[in-house]
């Protein structure tokens, strides 16, 4: 009886002797922090009720048409305009739009259409990291009004080099929208409609360029070149403004910015903490010592500037690594390339060539009138196409290989043929079948990388298909030309390079496929916290964006 008695006794003591729970001071608020990050990365807040997904569709085509619409504007005539022209009787006809008031030889005037190319491939692939540290959708509201002024410079331009430097700063303008839109719309699309949704984006780029012929010659013609630019720039302005004024969109596989901010702060300073100065009670980790975090964060102050600045490049570094290593991006990038390579040389070169092997009077109407046509509506068939396949990275190089090659052989047999009515049939159907691509080999860019590295995969694959592409295509086939002598060789040794492109397409049918759009973003964090703190606290440098950035 005694002993049962003095039982109770040794329970309390034992009780007694457990420490408490330690207080929630204000020295362990960076791991408060960084579990309400945690919870508030994995709940993802809901999409604001303005933006349903079609409207964000059909915003997003209107930003990109007028983007197009702008580059057809200043090809057109009525706002690229000629040189003063004088007959042998020395009576001149006075030049007209920018080419004659700022007197450009046509080098000049070459550069100045594809000076947007250098904004673009420069700021495509900073756009694309900036993402991971600030809102892609305000992201695009900072290009849009880049563009929005760089246009409205064009038409306030003074001389040659004024307007050539407004042009590079509307590539720039482009380059954020053209990172982000794409992952934006795949997010947004209905599950079976992802690769259609994608199709009727694209879409806008022939239907915008047709539109800006007629736009800039209109405008060109009746009133003034320099108005054609105004207007571009009012019609854009108010969805620049759109894009800081309404609730942000989060995009998948990205943080909020406030679990960004909280995550970053619990990052930077962990570095400096010492494991000796951190406790483990009960799965809680916390640092007891208020005067080591006052410490870590006048040395997080003092490096914070230029670690920052060396962590966005080291991150950019490692992201690139994962995309050169993914076999699919490659080939599906490679293909594209080689793709891109004949589009490019045939939107240069077709109407000369066609005039030289058909003697066509109108050829220019003629090969922008299929190219408008088979681009609109290859453009979306593609995307419906797959679809209906289901939308898988395999059924994509399916459908891009047997497209491909099958317009490679209608486009090839065209130029074979002496009949210019045979030719406008079999090039017409090779066309539609060329351009059926569009979607499927974007839809495989967007799908094949983990989400937070969409907008790289986009921008990367965009500064390659032109940098290896479409700008060198031009001078290339320029060069066989002068070489053969010939337009109808030249323009079937060109096409056979669709044939390339649909075999490096059959590669990827055979490459082991893995769709990662459901996989987690890089800001997608464990439910353990003590799995999560600990390596920060060790000082692991491998996983660490900063590693390189240590002395």
């Amino acid at each position: 009886m005694e002993t049962q008695q003095q039982h109770p006794p040794k329970e309390n003591t034992q009780q007694e002797q457990q420490p408490p729970p330690p207080p929630e001071s204000s020295s362990s608020v960076p791991v408060a922090e960084a579990e309400m990050a945690k919870s508030s990365i994995k709940d993802s807040p809901p999409t604001p009720s303005w933006f349903t997904p079609k409207r964000l569709l059909v915003m997003f085509c209107v930003i990109n048409m007028l983007n197009y619409v702008d580059r057809g504007a200043i090809a057109s005539n009525g706002v690229n305009g000629s040189l003063k022209t004088c007959n042998d009787k020395g009576i001149c006809s006075a030049g007209s739009g920018i080419q004659g008031d700022f007197n450009m030889n046509n080098f000049e005037d070459g550069v100045l259409s594809s000076a947007f190319m250098v904004g673009l491939l420069i700021a495509s692939p900073i756009f694309a990291s900036l993402a991971k540290s600030h809102n892609p959708f305000r992201l695009i509201g900072v290009g849009l009004s880049v563009w929005t002024f760089a246009t409205a410079g064009c038409g306030s331009s003074f001389s040659f080099w004024s307007i050539a430097i407004c042009r590079m700063l509307v590539g720039v303008g482009e380059a954020s929208f053209i990172s982000l839109a794409a992952p934006f719309i795949d997010d947004n699309a209905p599950v079976a409609q992802k690769t259609a949704w994608l199709a009727m984006f694209y879409m806008c780029i022939p239907t915008g360029i047709a539109v800006g012929y007629v736009y800039g010659g209109l405008v060109g013609n009746h009133f003034n070149w320099r108005y054609a630019f105004f207007g571009e720039a009012i019609l854009m302005f108010p969805f620049a403004v759109l894009g800081f004024v309404m609730k942000p969109l989060q995009l998948k596989g990205f943080a909020p910015a406030e679990s960004k901010k909280a995550l970053a702060y619990v990052e930077t300073v962990a570095p400096f903490i010492k494991e000796s100065d951190v406790s483990d009670v009960n799965g809680h980790v916390s640092v007891e010592n208020e005067n080591v975090i006052n410490q870590a964060s006048k040395e997080v102050h003092k490096s914070v500037g230029s670690t920052k600045i060396c962590s966005q490049f080291s991150r950019f570094a490692i992201d690139m690594k994962v995309l050169l290593l993914d076999k699919i991006y490659v080939v599906n990038v490679l293909g594209y390339i080689s793709y891109n390579f004949v589009i490019g040389a045939y939107s240069y070169w077709g109407p000369k060539a066609g005039y030289n092997i058909y003697h066509m009077s109108n050829a220019d109407m003629l090969f922008g009138g299929i190219t408008i046509a088979c681009g609109i509506l290859g453009t979306l068939a593609g995307g419906f196409i797959l679809d209906r396949m289901s939308a898988t990275i395999y059924n994509a190089f399916k459908l891009l290989s047997v497209a491909t090659f099958l317009g490679a052989i209608f486009c090839f047999s065209a130029f074979c043929l002496k009949s210019l009515y045979g030719f406008i049939v079999l090039f017409s159907v090779g066309e539609l079948l060329v351009f059926a691509t569009q979607a499927p080999v974007n839809y495989v860019c967007l799908h094949c990388v983990k989400p937070s590295l969409r907008p790289l995969s986009m921008a990367i694959s965009t500064v390659a298909i032109h940098i290896f592409g479409d700008v060198p295509s031009s001078p290339l086939v320029g060069v066989l030309q002068d070489h053969v002598n010939n337009w109808r060789k030249t323009a079937l040794v060109l096409t056979s390079i669709l044939f390339l492109a649909a075999g490096i397409w059959f590669i990827g049918i055979f490459l082991k496929s893995v769709d990662k759009f459901n996989e987690d973003g890089e800001n997608q964090v464990s439910e353990n916290t003590k799995a999560n703190m600990k390596p920060l606290l060790e000082g692991i440098s491998d996983e660490r964006p900063d590693k390189f950035c240590e002395a």
